[in-house]
């Protein structure tokens, strides 16, 4: 495995929405080194880290996946993100993992030497909510990783795929977990079985993505537009609302509603219920704490 050195930019905190704030996180943003990854703030809130390996249209190696890993904990500690979007380019998401590095690999050593056993946990590991923005291809491992995310943005034309069977193995990321949580047992068997990809279109008429946009240019504009609404309310808010939607995937009903009411009795009375409230009330825009 590779190992790579990164220097930490010092995150300053945005007290406003005020272009200079932007422009100086931006710096602190771009401060940071990286080869396969490109890290930016491009709305008040929002962190955006896109995958940039062109020449292999984003294929998943061990270096970008490490990159990623560093960039989505940074973001996750960091006092100015509530929001994290992941994206690629117009071309590509990821066309899955770099077959040239896992074809030398018994697949036992992949596992466990390669990036799967790392990638595979690092969204879930990330408490502030991660919109997937996907264009062109998302196929195996690509696929998986924008499953990962919290939701899905893109373009109707988006390649999405879980091509594994063509190979001789299977989804070795959650592919097929979280495939058939999102279409149900039939359809995803058809997919996974066959390998056959679905567009953009389909996977919002079936629930894989939460929106489709005609163009990749609409599909940034609007992703980063639902992005900085959501940066605008209460961040502890925002990581309950994603804690308890995650749990109804693993628990039973009344599990689920009993640990959602948990929730729901910590947050109230909260610094942030008590200031929502009252801006609510007000007609105003809140002021969080974020505490």
């Amino acid at each position: 495995m590779i190992t790579l050195r990164f220097v930490r930019p010092v995150m300053a905190r945005v007290s406003s929405h005020r272009s200079s704030d932007l422009a100086r996180l931006a710096r602190a943003y771009s401060s940071k080194s990286f080869e396969y990854i490109q890290t930016s703030s491009p709305k008040p809130g929002v962190g955006q880290v896109t995958l940039n390996r062109p020449k292999a249209l984003n294929a998943l190696c061990t270096p970008l996946i490490n990159e990623l890993n560093e960039a989505l904990n940074d973001l996750n500690s960091s006092e100015d993100t509530s929001v994290i979007v992941v994206t690629g380019s117009q071309k590509a998401f990821a066309a899955g993992a770099d077959i040239k590095e896992m074809a030398p690999l018994a697949f036992s050593e992949a596992y466990t030497k390669s990036f799967i056993e790392s990638w595979s946990l690092l969204t879930t590991q990330i408490k502030k909510p991660i919109i997937a923005a996907v264009s062109g291809h998302a196929l195996g491992g690509g696929c998986e990783l924008a499953m990962m995310c919290d939701s899905i943005y893109c373009t109707e034309n988006a390649n999405f795929g879980q091509p594994e069977i063509k190979l001789g193995t299977i989804p070795g990321a959650g592919g097929s977990q979280r495939l058939t949580r999102a279409i149900g047992k039939a359809k995803a068997m058809e997919l996974i079985l066959t390998g056959k990809s679905f567009s953009g279109a389909e996977a919002e008429k079936w629930g894989v993505a939460a929106r489709a946009f005609p163009t990749y240019e609409i599909l940034m504009e609007e992703t980063l537009k639902t992005a900085e609404t959501m940066a605008g309310y209460s961040r502890v808010a925002l990581q309950a609302c994603k804690e308890v939607v995650n749990k109804s995937q693993d628990l039973p009903l009344r599990d689920g509603v009993e640990y959602e009411r948990r929730v729901f009795h910590s947050l109230f009375g909260s610094q942030d219920q008590k200031i929502g409230m009252k801006a609510f009330a007000e007609k105003r825009k809140a002021e969080w704490t974020h505490s």
